[in-house]
């Protein structure tokens, strides 16, 4: 009897070789989300251990304390790495902020709850928890967003049950408002402040960091394009950038602007949102959402110029460095005492 030879072209083979990457591009997930989890729980009990150990009426551990450099010290000659004092003192929060081990999420690393630690406010900790989580984001992204002040962006704009409802469940996306932030913060295109640099310059510098673009715009928003044409009577305009948002399933147009927003780039922007409402919108499609995005913006000329339009057209400010987080805060406490 002879043998065949194999056919590696055969397109079953070519089916059972993928089929098998996907075994173990699942096994290799699932093993690391295990052994993720049971770190987690291990540092948890640890944490447990010495809140326990103090309440017995033995020493406080304390960030300077001696139990915790003796711990230090004790663990690291036993077991190895990974038990530095600060370490040690992160397992103790972590049971502290964390009492109950079940409202714990088995998708987040220890590394996320170690940066999450790391905000002393309980109404702040949890809302990057959910975001987290909602929005799938890596350590990185989690640091980049505590960094950026993301939540006092967002409570600014709500008020105190706002506040209290995006701490509890993060940032619902249900309306046009969940997705506006004021101010938006490109730190990440690495413009100087003192950079005299031009709109097309602004524009190339997201397009070459769309990414971090996307990830301070939030969730749910795709890139449809740059420099989208609108033709009206024989003339061309040009829209910077075209996203469409799944979740509210329609357009978002993002104009940008160095200098001060005025009324004549408010105007534009809402001939833009007629214009997509009539051509661009496809049956299923709800209104589009326009976004100036300026440099800087006078209050009242902002609300006199968008008095009377019906479009959902936006202004907001960009930042090109991390904002004030102290003075975000002390914005915010006047929000939540006022109400």
């Amino acid at each position: 009897m002879t043998n065949k030879k194999l056919d590696v072209k055969d397109k079953n083979y070519s089916i059972l070789i993928d089929s098998i990457g996907v075994l173990l591009e699942q096994g290799r997930k699932q093993a690391y989300q295990a052994v993720n989890q049971i770190l987690v729980k291990t540092y948890w009990d640890i944490g447990k251990r010495i809140v326990e150990y103090e309440q017995e009426g033995r020493e406080k551990a304390d960030y300077g304390s001696a139990l915790l450099k003796n711990l230090s010290k004790d663990l690291k000659l036993r077991y190895g790495k990974g038990f530095s004092k600060s370490n040690i003192y992160l397992m103790r929060q972590f049971y502290l902020k964390y009492p109950k081990f079940q409202t714990l999420s088995g998708k987040l690393r220890w590394s996320h709850y170690a940066e999450l630690l790391s905000i002393e406010d309980d109404l702040e900790r949890p809302f990057y928890e959910k975001q987290s989580l909602n929005e799938s984001w890596s350590v990185r992204e989690l640091k980049r967003q505590i960094n950026s002040a993301l939540f006092h962006r967002i409570a600014l704009s709500k008020d105190r049950r706002g506040v209290l409802e995006l701490s509890k469940k993060g940032n619902i996306i249900k309306r046009e408002q969940d997705i506006i932030k004021d101010p938006y913060v490109l730190e990440f295109l690495k413009i100087p402040e003192d950079y005299k640099y031009s709109e097309k310059e602004l524009e190339q510098k997201i397009i070459d960091n769309l990414q971090m673009f996307l990830l301070e715009l939030g969730k749910g928003f795709a890139f449809v394009k740059r420099q989208y044409r609108v033709t009206l009577d024989n003339t061309n305009y040009y829209v910077d950038l075209v996203f469409y948002h799944r979740i509210l399933k329609c357009f978002v147009l993002i104009d940008l602007k160095i200098g001060k927003v005025n009324h004549a780039d408010i105007g534009q922007m809402n001939m833009y949102l007629n214009y997509f409402k009539e051509e661009e919108n496809a049956e299923e499609d709800n209104e589009p959402i326009g976004i100036v995005l300026s440099a800087e913006k006078d209050h009242f000329l902002v609300e006199y110029a968008l008095g009377g339009i019906s479009n959902k057209l936006f202004v907001s400010k960009y930042k090109l460095y991390l904002p004030d987080k102290r003075e975000l805060e002390n914005k915010l406490n006047e929000v939540l005492k006022n109400e």
